[in-house]
């Protein structure tokens, strides 16, 4: 699957039924030497969407469970905030 076909999915974690983001809002780890994806790096933002500094969660691939139409869901277990 090529990025451009993820791009603007809603990325819900299924263990707490909750939207961490849209891919296309998040940054990526790549492999250089294979070019695959490694993690999604989602900002944690405050109210009003400020962006608090430094702070960032990863999703590592294997945690994608199904990437379906409109959403991606991960199972991220307890390493969330």
């Amino acid at each position: 699957m090529r990025y451009k076909d993820m791009s603007s999915k809603e990325i819900v974690d299924i263990n707490q039924g909750s939207r961490l983001g849209v891919l296309g809002q998040t940054d990526l780890e790549i492999d250089e030497s294979s070019g695959q994806i490694e993690s999604f790096v989602l900002p944690n933002y405050k109210w009003f969407g400020l962006k608090k500094e430094g702070s960032e969660t990863k999703i590592s691939w294997t945690s994608i469970r199904k990437i379906g139409e409109d959403m991606i869901m991960i199972e991220a277990g307890d390493d969330l905030p």
